[in-house]
């Protein structure tokens, strides 16, 4: 796994900006290298925000949208087009407002699908989409993404991966249902670690100072049954992108300023 790099913006807007123009540059270089990329989307008030951003971009007509696969790490367990679910807001916010490919927008099963209320049933038919978008070149039960988007909450939980929970235990399964979760709703489906691990780049996103601790402990302190956060790594490439105030806990040495 890689080792984690930091950069801090002036706020929660700059950060979002900033976040847009380093995806479109990331899925630019790997379609001019491979002709197609894949990634990772996270829900909550910065991950929309970012994707709000790559929308209103005028750098956006870059990216041969129709050759971008979009994969979830989390989802609330709700009927479809829910305003809670991490899909609602993505599509709202980028994916209605590109030309995407309808066949590689991979939104994790709903709660008024075939599975019925059954999110186990639901955490093993998205194994399998993975396992069968998986290729040899993979080397596992998913695709290397080219990128993975995460959030982080205060209590330093990325996709639906809560601290002290089963799922953070997981080394074989890709993706799993999450009752009981602390935060509502409290019924959800996530990728597990090994499956966040799987992706070459991955990005986490915290704005806020509320964010401040679970930060620092990511990044310095914990291992992540307890800090989830802290097992949030890329095989090629780690990034935590912050604003001033989910820095604020991190010694100066650590977080150092990014550009404009």
């Amino acid at each position: 796994m890689s080792t984690p790099t930091v950069l801090v913006y002036k706020g929660s807007e700059p950060l979002a900006r900033a976040a847009a123009a380093r995806v479109v540059t990331r899925l630019v270089e790997v379609q001019a290298a491979k002709g197609s990329a894949s990634v990772v989307l996270t829900g909550g008030g910065v991950g929309t925000a970012v994707l709000r951003a790559v929308a209103e971009g005028t750098a956006r007509s870059a990216v041969d949208w129709s050759r971008v696969d979009f994969w979830w790490g989390d989802e609330r367990f709700l009927p479809t087009g829910d305003p809670e679910r991490n899909e609602t807001g993505a599509r709202e916010a980028l994916l209605d407002r590109v030309p995407a490919d309808p066949a590689r927008v991979h939104a994790m099963p709903a709660a008024d699908g075939p599975d019925g209320d059954d999110p186990e049933r639901a955490a093993e038919r998205y194994a399998a989409e993975l396992r069968r978008a998986a290729r040899p070149e993979d080397h596992g039960p998913v695709p290397s993404f080219d990128l993975c988007l995460l959030g982080v909450g205060p209590d330093s939980h990325v996709a639906s991966l809560f601290p002290g929970m089963p799922a953070l235990y997981e080394t074989e399964r890709t993706v799993v249902a999450v009752r009981g979760a602390p935060k509502p709703p409290p019924t959800r489906i996530s990728l597990t670690l090994p499956a966040i691990q799987a992706a070459q780049q991955v990005w986490v996103l915290a704005s806020g100072a509320e964010k401040a601790r679970a930060v620092r402990l990511a990044l310095l302190e914990s291992g992540p049954v307890q800090v989830p956060a802290a097992g949030a790594r890329g095989r090629s490439q780690t990034a935590f992108l912050l604003d001033e105030e989910a820095a604020r806990f991190l010694p100066r040495e650590l977080s150092r300023p990014a550009s404009p």
